[in-house]
């Protein structure tokens, strides 16, 4: 598969024991960043988030299984929410795009100092009566802990995540990946030794991007000395599903008084996707004819 073009890779490794994940997302994370204009901190944050959320997202079985990953944090940038589908399509927004903070004390982007302390909330939809919530504190605010504090705690899965994105000089997306890793119920002591063994000399997720990495190869590297076999590719992107007439409905379930406020006003409105900021722009009388359909 080309190199350029974002995706999942699913595997599994030791006889089964091992299920894993990876993803390249270096184009679906620049879009993300020129649709919000984000500065680089909150790009790492929000490009993070969305190869998570991508990956997280084949892991349902439904055609219409929904998994938002919600972060509530103490720090500048305040949150984050990323929803995904079951395939591959993500989208996702910062709550202040636009936060600058120096360097973390590594010399890098200081992502657990944008989000600082807070909560992480996982909600799948899987058309059940109620959806499925899993919430619990961030540890380090840096996302990959978190995610894998959650996996271990919400879903008693053990689980190690990965995740990276590395900024060009000019502030537009190098690279943008990650990986999960899970064990299985009944996996060996040996198997879990010799897989912590590979986890703690593993290069950062950027740094095997940056060598050129297909998420094959990276899934390969990490699971080194075990027999991996791949069972299936999904194309990743940001994909927004607003419309006109979803942003019509919405203006629509706005109270009559407000509704009337704005047309009295007399002044054309933009309303914007919350998720891909694109912009919507209604005449007054426009929205004059709406409130007479309603």
């Amino acid at each position: 598969m080309s190199a350029y073009k974002d995706y999942i890779v699913r595997a599994t490794a030791a006889d089964d024991a091992i299920r894993a994940f990876a993803i390249t997302s270096k184009n679906l994370v620049e879009f993300a960043r020129a649709s919000h204009n984000t500065s680089p901190v909150v790009t790492a944050a929000l490009g993070r988030m969305l190869s998570a959320a991508a990956m997280m997202g084949i892991m349902m079985k439904g055609d219409d299984d929904m998994l938002t990953l919600q972060i509530q944090g103490n720090g500048p940038m305040k949150g984050i929410t990323v929803t995904a589908d079951a395939k591959g399509h993500v989208k996702g927004f910062a709550n202040v795009p636009d936060v600058m903070l120096p360097p973390n004390k590594d010399g890098k982007l200081d992502v657990g100092g944008a989000i600082d302390l807070g909560i992480m909330r996982v909600i799948k939809d899987m058309g059940l009566k109620e959806p499925y919530v899993g919430t619990v504190p961030l540890q380090t605010g840096e996302i990959a802990e978190d995610l894998t504090y959650y996996f271990a705690t919400s879903e008693q899965v053990p689980s190690s995540v990965g995740l990276g994105v590395l900024m060009n000089k000019d502030n537009t997306v190098a690279q943008a990946g990650g990986f999960i890793i899970q064990l299985m119920p009944f996996t060996s002591d040996e198997i879990i030794e010799k897989l912590e063994e590979n986890i703690k000399n593993l290069p950062s997720v950027t740094t095997m991007l940056s060598e050129g990495k297909t998420p094959e190869q990276i899934l390969e590297t990490v699971l080194a000395g075990f027999d991996v076999t791949f069972h299936e590719t999904v194309d990743a992107g940001f994909v927004c599903d607003c419309s006109a007439e979803r942003v019509e409905r919405s203006l629509c379930s706005l109270g009559d008084e407000d509704v009337a406020d704005i047309i009295a006003d007399g002044k054309p409105i933009e309303v914007k996707c919350q998720f891909c900021n694109k912009a919507y722009n209604y005449t007054v009388d426009e929205l004059i004819e709406m409130r007479k359909r309603k």
